[in-house]
């Protein structure tokens, strides 16, 4: 096989350049199934410099072939980088991931363990993804409890044969805005009974900076415009699992309504109870709490989305 790794990024420069480094690092076994690999890096529209650092250290990282875009979202990113990639298996990562020096060769693995197990090549690869905020050293985050995926397709680490995606008609470039658009593909390849094969061994650490209170209004955008997408996903898809999977229930309006305690633990009341965690240097653990009120912002988008998309199909 030969991998085509598509990493789209926007704004990024610092982390990308350790993703990038780490993919020049990889060990392949003597009996490896992996031909080659490639890097096809998508800028989607940064303004930071981005590709001219990447021009000017063009040395450094063999495996990389960059194109350009304008600024239309992860999705049109993702769908570029596929049309010009060269492999028959694409592995999606983004470009804040950094992965340890067995990773291209733990997917290759789980790809023929996967068709071993199944009798079929209707398999893809889902490796571990760690969060972490240590810039200086990634890969030394452990793996906690909060790092637990049980999504189907996720591209933040995932391995699959071009052809199935191609077949499944790649990413929606509707999902402009923040999320879904990689769970929407997934539905449409379980439609294809692709199975999922979980790759632990493809380790990937998840940076992002540590969580302060600056952080708050993005976050809450963020919550907002993925209850927005979520939407548009169960538009297409008006199935239980999908009103699950973006929240759109009275058990999580329920839920998140009763934790929030309505709304009134929000980003003003615990802004004193953050700062003082952060303060203890838990920023973690203060994301985690501030998570109640993003949550309740989340489904507060969702319904808001729902009757916008009900009154116009009124109107119709």
């Amino acid at each position: 096989m030969f991998f085509s790794i598509v990493i789209p990024t926007y704004n990024r420069q610092p982390i990308l350049a350790k993703c990038l480094i780490a993919l020049e690092q990889q060990l392949l076994a003597a009996d490896s199934a992996i031909e080659g690999y490639e890097v096809v890096l998508v800028d989607d529209g940064s303004t930071d410099g981005t590709l001219e650092w990447l021009q000017d250290n063009a040395a450094e990282f063999p495996h990389v072939r960059s194109h350009l875009q304008d600024h239309q979202g992860p999705a049109a990113a993702r769908n570029l980088g596929v049309e010009r990639a060269q492999g028959d298996t694409i592995i999606f990562i983004d470009s804040d991931l950094v992965v340890t020096e067995n990773f291209l060769q733990a997917h290759a693995d789980g790809l023929q363990q996967g068709q071993q197990t199944y009798g079929s090549d209707r398999v893809f690869t889902y490796g571990l993804v760690i969060n972490t905020c240590n810039f200086a050293d990634p890969t030394a985050e452990p793996y906690k409890i909060t790092d637990f995926s049980a999504a189907y397709f996720a591209t933040g680490n995932v391995a699959i044969a071009r052809q199935w995606l191609e077949k499944a008609g790649l990413f929606d470039t509707r999902f402009q805005l923040y999320g879904w658009e990689d769970l929407e593909l997934g539905v449409r390849l379980k439609q294809l009974g692709l199975k999922l094969v979980k790759c632990p061994a493809a380790v990937g650490y998840h940076w992002h900076p540590p969580f302060n209170l600056k952080q708050i209004p993005n976050l809450i955008e963020k919550e907002i415009q993925r209850g927005r997408m979520g939407v548009l996903f169960y538009q297409k898809h008006p199935i239980w699992e999908v009103r699950m999977m973006i929240q759109m229930t009275w058990l999580h309006r329920l839920l998140w309504g009763l934790l929030s305690l309505g709304g009134n633990l929000n980003e003003r009341s615990l802004a004193p109870v953050l700062q003082w965690l952060i303060d203890q240097g838990k920023p973690q653990l203060a994301l985690e709490i501030a998570r109640i009120f993003l949550n309740w912002y989340n489904v507060q988008g969702v319904y808001s989305a729902y009757s916008q998309m009900q009154s116009a199909s009124r109107a119709k």
